[in-house]
């Protein structure tokens, strides 16, 4: 016997956002929470004015789903750009240990003067990539279809 479908099998779809303002940012942040990646898969294109990762993102927006249906808490790989990046810098971060598997924690933003401001990439262990941009101009894109989180659980935090 075949089940129709449900309003909620429509909302499992690839994230395409775009953050220009704080209070969009927050959005992506929520999104990108407990989002792993390794140290090689970031790139700054200085010439582009352009800063991108590739991260192996915790399907929130599925979080419930997955829970209700007993099955498993989904990944997707995703890249998040942003654009109008003047200087990138970095704390706590062994650079020269590309394999370094880095956990993001957080998005957040400080404004500076007439649009501009620094955008911190919080990372587990006391790690923050600081991005001081010209405007704000952050994509979020699933690049992948979803998998089973490696771990099978939801992240968790103390």
């Amino acid at each position: 016997m075949s089940e129709d479908a449900r309003f909620e099998d429509g909302a499992e779809i690839a994230l395409n956002l775009k953050a220009m303002d704080a209070e969009d940012l927050q959005i992506i942040s929520t999104l990108t929470q407990d989002g792993v990646f390794p140290a090689s898969e970031m790139k700054w294109d200085s010439a582009k004015r352009q800063f991108a990762l590739l991260l192996n993102r915790f399907r929130w927006e599925d979080a419930t789903a997955a829970k209700t249906r007993n099955r498993g808490y989904e990944r997707v790989q995703s890249v998040l750009s942003l654009q109008d990046v003047l200087a990138v810098s970095s704390q706590g971060i062994d650079r020269g240990d590309s394999e370094i598997v880095l956990s993001l924690l957080n998005i957040a933003f400080e404004p500076g003067p007439d649009g501009t401001g620094r955008v911190i990439l919080n990372l587990a262990g006391d790690g923050a990539i600081a991005l001081d941009v010209d405007a704000l101009d952050v994509i979020l894109k699933d690049v992948t279809r979803p998998y089973i989180a490696p771990s099978g659980a939801m992240p968790g935090h103390d």
